[in-house]
């Protein structure tokens, strides 16, 4: 039976959809646990896929038994024990059970973790695990960063697809294939060592950015924010830069999260409504998280070898920002240059789109309005709606009005966060 610690039964008059329905926080909990849950079982099951449900049948039990008994003290361990029960049921009735016994170690009874190896380099992070896991070399690029959102960024296919700007039907299949592949080719619930681990490191940051992003600016949903998913992907970063020391590009995206990071408060105004990185208030940026920023760039140089990577040239303009105490003191001029060198070394039409941001500011809007209408056909932006977000803003730095305001409002339909939607159509408004 799965252990209960409940505070009390549920009020008379909690009504589903209420802040004190208890339904409601079993969803809020599972959101923000389900990562450590199935990271914790694919521990015990070894299949990621499998996992996944038992999760979602400890959420089933917590829907089932939270409203009737009360929420646990603990809710996430709560579910994570449940879980792990049922894990444990499941490989008892495996005919090898015997054999897994014996992997997972036989303090399974008490739910304590299997104990590890004694390899030095070996990390206890069942997170990290499954982002290696997710990110083996037998599944497509695209579906690791899928798999690996889902399953540690508890993101659902509408929000990756967003992301990603494809269908959602592609990214569901993506999921589907990607679990299945790794169930029938047995692959090993493990940080890799050695050559492999190094092979796996690129898509395995490219997840954890993803992860940060979708935390950083939500894709969908009533919240600009979503900040546990920020703290898991930057906890997640400062953990492969410290397991990778000569990795330049794991210095850097540690340093990209930090800077990044140290921002967030100052993003959002007392109502949760976004505010502009030319409105933020500087002296609520984080000067600690500014520092470490830093420090991990300086790792990240010093461990380059010849051109800097990708996310090291990001963290560089991110380094820009955050070395400006206002906004009219940013080397705009600099930035720029660095997202030149970014779009040769990863081209990307969000690259080119967010250097021609940074030349409206160091060169003014007219420039940067060609090189925004160059990128109008690119199919991949086609539905994104940054792309007529910046181009209603260049329009209303050049006087244009009524065309800024018919730019802010398709940006408005594109755009699936209600706080950005909302931002969008009052910036329509004021141009019109």
């Amino acid at each position: 039976m799965s252990p209960q610690h409940p505070v009390g039964p549920a009020a008379p008059d909690d009504r589903p959809g209420t802040a004190t329905d208890p339904r409601v926080t079993v969803e809020t909990v599972f959101r923000i646990e389900s990562p450590r849950i199935i990271a914790g079982v694919a521990r015990i099951v070894r299949d990621v896929g499998i996992a996944e449900e038992l999760a979602q049948d400890a959420l089933v039990a917590a829907l089932e038994q939270w409203p009737r008994d009360g929420v646990p003290g603990n809710p996430g361990a709560w579910l994570m024990a449940t879980a792990r029960h049922r894990a444990v049921d499941l490989v008892r009735r495996r005919d090898n059970y015997a054999r897994k016994l014996a992997e997972i170690g036989r303090d399974l009874e008490t739910t304590a973790p299997p104990e590890e190896p004694a390899d030095p380099e070996d990390i206890d992070d069942d997170l990290l695990r499954l982002v290696f896991t997710a990110c083996h070399p037998v599944l497509s690029a695209e579906a690791r960063i899928a798999l690996t959102l889902r399953l540690l960024g508890g993101l659902t296919t509408a929000e990756i697809a967003r992301a990603h700007l494809v269908p959602e039907a592609t990214i569901a299949q993506r999921i589907v294939r990607a679990k299945r592949t790794l169930a029938t080719r047995n692959v090993a619930f493990e940080v890799p060592y050695g050559p492999d681990r190094e092979a796996r490191l690129g898509s395995v940051l490219d997840v954890i950015y993803l992860i940060f992003n979708e935390g950083y600016a939500a894709t969908a949903g009533d919240d600009w924010l979503r900040p546990a998913l920020c703290e898991e992907a930057l906890r997640l970063a400062r953990v492969l830069s410290a397991l990778m020391p000569k990795e330049s590009e794991a210095h850097a995206l540690a340093a990209l999260l930090e800077f990044q990071a140290s921002r967030a408060t100052a993003r959002t105004d007392a109502s949760g409504e976004p505010v502009l990185l030319k409105d933020q208030n500087r002296r609520r940026w984080n000067r600690m998280l500014i520092a470490r920023g830093v420090a991990a760039l300086g790792r990240a140089e010093a461990t380059a070898d010849g051109m800097l990577g990708p996310y090291a040239l990001q963290a560089a303009i991110a380094a820009c920002h955050a070395h400006a105490y206002t906004y009219e003191e940013t080397d705009w001029g600099r930035i720029a240059t660095l997202y030149a060198l970014l779009a040769a070394r990863a081209p990307s039409p969000v690259v080119e789109l967010n250097r021609a941001v940074a030349v409206s500011m160091a060169e003014g809007p007219e420039p940067a309005l060609k090189l925004v209408d160059a990128l109008s056909g690119v199919p991949a932006l086609r539905d994104y709606h940054l792309l007529p977000s910046v181009r209603g803003d260049l329009l209303a730095r050049l006087g244009r009005g009524p065309e800024a305001a018919a730019e802010f409002r398709r940006a408005a339909s594109l755009a699936r966060n209600a706080r950005e939607r909302e931002l969008l159509l009052r910036r329509a408004a004021e141009s019109a």
